[in-house]
């Protein structure tokens, strides 16, 4: 994923929607600093390739990677991308893949679909 975005940036590509669904980048705590590098340059490359009005949905299945630090992470990669994103919806795992209370770990995936401006 990495390399492929590197050269649709080089070739001066564009698209108008991305879809950004990795494997799990932290699948421990000691992996999350990584992690968190990872997935910002993913999305500041997807959002460097994306036209005005494109659509970035993008993802992580990292349990260690909360909503709040997920939205952090992409709010980062628009600044440094020098562009403004709109949140159009945040998602999650399907119901057949229930959240339970009091056991956080089965909050695992969190989507967030964005447009451009």
């Amino acid at each position: 994923m990495f390399d492929a975005l590197r050269e649709f940036e080089a070739r001066g590509e564009r698209f108008d929607v991305i879809v950004l669904d990795p494997p799990a980048f932290a699948k421990n705590r000691a992996s999350l600093k990584s992690a968190i590098r990872g997935y910002k340059e993913i999305n500041l490359r997807a959002l460097k390739l994306l036209t005005a009005g494109g659509v970035l949905i993008t993802c992580t299945c990292s349990y260690h990677v909360a909503e709040d630090l997920f939205l952090e992470i992409v709010g980062e990669a628009t600044i440094d991308a020098h562009r403004r994103v709109q949140i159009l919806e945040k998602r999650m795992q399907a119901s057949d893949h229930p959240v339970l209370i009091g056991m956080p770990e089965t909050y695992y995936l969190k989507c967030v679909i964005a447009r451009v401006l």
